[in-house]
């Protein structure tokens, strides 16, 4: 059966929040919020929305811009983070003062565990060993670095600012000060790039990186400057074949090299997993503070009992005037159904290697379990016989075979999963997924995998 490959993709420098990063771990239920959300098991994010250059596959909510009032900017983080407990996206360009105080507004409105992660993702080239000291010292236990590749030609056609040289003293700097807590993103699928280099590339990167690695095949985004080339023919388009032998090579490598593949896109060893993104996966709550930011969340403080999909303002300057007069930029919120929350779980669950368990199916459906959902003839139970798909008592995941494909899986999933009927969210904001009138209706499956997440941890984000 021909089935395209599921290679983790980053589109338009949208390279996902695939490392856990951020500013904040679980605000307690019930916390104070400057009026807004109180998120229970929830996790922070928050988003620099300014980059000193746009990368040639970036699309990004990111500006460009000659200066930035920095005081300004931080002021309305802090702001909108006590109103929302929630951050997204704050890059290495942001200073540690800018960091520090987020994550002080945060602490003073939420509960932070001892051992709380809280990841910045920084690109090389903002990355030098002061700085990197700077958000020690602001609070940051664990860095992400954009590094993308370590060929300087295959940078050059990324558009990136940095050197590999400047990437392999980055990546040093950052274990000296974060050792065992600093993960590399790499790219692959880049025009014109060929198995044996991207293998080469890779192997190098093993012996530079720490125990976290993430990978992304790279998409083309309409409207980057990149994508302009290779449709307008003047650089080659690799095949799909090849594609999927470079994911299956990355992912023998990285295995050989004794790493877990823990997601699609994330391998881990010696237990470095990405909190903050297992957090997403595992559809935990999660706040978005800043622009363009998105969040999943129950805002109990306002009185609300349903789960809301949020997103701020994407346009700084208009998103600052907002949070000025009101506290916060949220642009649009909408409440999820237990369906589209069920199909959230579903797609970002499988995921990861441990799948969907039945515990957390049960959160959201307590009247529906993965055995009736999926154990019935079916497409689920098409894909086991296949040998891409495990429904047994740990829960619904992929065998390593199907992960691979996740992609084409979850159309026919989702299918069997909107066949069942679904009861409205129960009076105490819990989703109740069972007995329903009416036809379920279809509906977005998540942030967009690479987008926000969900969280035990807080996402610092931006240095992609």
């Amino acid at each position: 059966m021909g089935r395209t490959p599921c290679a983790p993709t980053a589109g338009g420098g949208a390279l996902g929040p695939v490392h856990g990063a951020g500013a904040v771990p679980p605000p307690k239920r019930g916390a104070p919020g400057g009026g807004g959300a109180a998120v229970p098991h929830g996790s922070p994010c928050p988003q620099w929305p300014y980059c000193r250059k746009r990368c040639s596959y970036c699309n990004f909510n990111k500006y460009v811009v000659p200066a930035v009032d920095e005081v300004a900017v931080r002021a309305c983080l802090v702001r909108e983070a006590r109103t929302l407990l929630r951050l997204s996206q704050v890059q290495s360009l942001a200073s540690p003062r800018t960091i520090a105080a987020v994550l002080e507004a945060v602490a003073g409105a939420a509960h932070l565990p001892a051992g709380t992660e809280v990841t910045l993702e920084a690109n090389p080239g903002s990355a030098g060993t002061p700085r990197l000291a700077g958000f020690r010292a602001a609070g940051i236990n664990r860095l992400s670095i954009g590094v993308q590749s370590l060929d300087d030609a295959e940078l050059r056609l990324l558009g990136r600012e940095h050197t590999a040289a400047e990437a392999r003293a980055a990546v040093e700097a950052a274990r000296g000060l974060f050792p065992g807590r600093t993960s590399i993103d790499l790219l692959f699928g880049l025009p014109g790039q060929s198995r044996g280099a991207w293998a080469r590339g890779l192997e190098a990167a093993l012996g530079l990186c720490d125990d976290h690695v993430s990978l992304y095949q790279l998409t083309l985004e309409q409207g980057t400057a990149l994508a302009a080339q290779v449709w307008g023919g003047a650089l080659p388009t690799p095949p799909q074949d090849l594609l999927a032998d470079m994911y299956q090579t990355a992912r023998a490598m990285l295995v050989a090299a004794g790493f877990r593949h823990y997601e699609v896109s994330n391998f881990a060893r010696k237990g470095a997993l990405s909190t903050h993104n297992l957090s997403y996966w595992r559809a935990e709550q999660y706040i978005g503070v800043g622009p363009g930011a998105h969040g999943r969340f129950v805002p109990r403080g306002e009185g609300g009992c349903s789960r809301e999909a949020r997103v701020q303002t994407p346009e700084p300057d208009a998103w600052m005037r907002e949070v000025q007069s009101r506290g916060h930029g949220t642009r649009r919120r909408v409440v999820l159904s237990p369906l589209e929350q069920l199909e959230e779980v579903l797609a970002l669950g499988l995921r990861t290697d441990e799948g969907v368990t039945h515990g957390r199916w049960g959160r959201f459906s307590p009247h529906l379990g993965l055995e009736a959902a999926f154990g019935a003839p079916g497409e689920a139970k098409d894909l086991q016989q296949q040998g891409w798909l495990i429904l047994d008592g740990g829960g619904l995941r992929c065998t390593p075979e199907g992960l691979a494909l996740l992609d084409a899986l979850l159309p026919g999933l989702l299918c069997q999963l909107q066949r069942r009927r679904v009861l409205p969210a129960a009076p105490d904001g819990e989703p109740r997924p069972a007995e329903a009138t009416g036809p379920p209706r279809r509906s977005p499956t998540g942030d967009g995998a690479g987008g926000e997440a969900a969280g035990g941890a807080g996402l610092v984000r931006g240095g992609e």
